[in-house]
């Protein structure tokens, strides 16, 4: 995969690349970090196949993130992709309450 990707570091531009570093870093150690250390704890509470599917909320962290923060204005298709997500989760959610009970 890296012999794959080396072309790509002739031909982008990395001129703003400093200036972007700290928001970067914001978003990976917010969205990335803390959402997979959260996962981890919640694995505790809920069966793997719940625990997968409330995982895959990280992505919709990043976005409100990037919204936030870098002003990156979602397009309708990931609105929608995302209100899946969520929808989703909650059903999964509602649903492993009641199994437990």
């Amino acid at each position: 995969m890296t012999l794959l990707l080396i072309p790509i570091l002739f031909f982008s531009d990395f001129s703003n690349f400093e200036s972007q570093l700290p928001l970067l870093l914001l978003i990976a150690l917010l969205s990335t970090a803390i959402g997979h250390t959260m996962m981890i704890h919640f694995l505790k509470h809920f069966s793997v196949a719940t625990a997968s599917i409330i995982s895959s909320v990280q992505p919709i962290f990043g976005i409100i993130i990037a919204y936030i923060f870098v002003n990156e204005i979602p397009s309708v298709n990931t609105i929608i992709g995302g209100s899946l997500i969520l929808l989703t989760v909650i059903v999964e959610s509602v649903r492993s309450r009641k199994c437990k009970k």
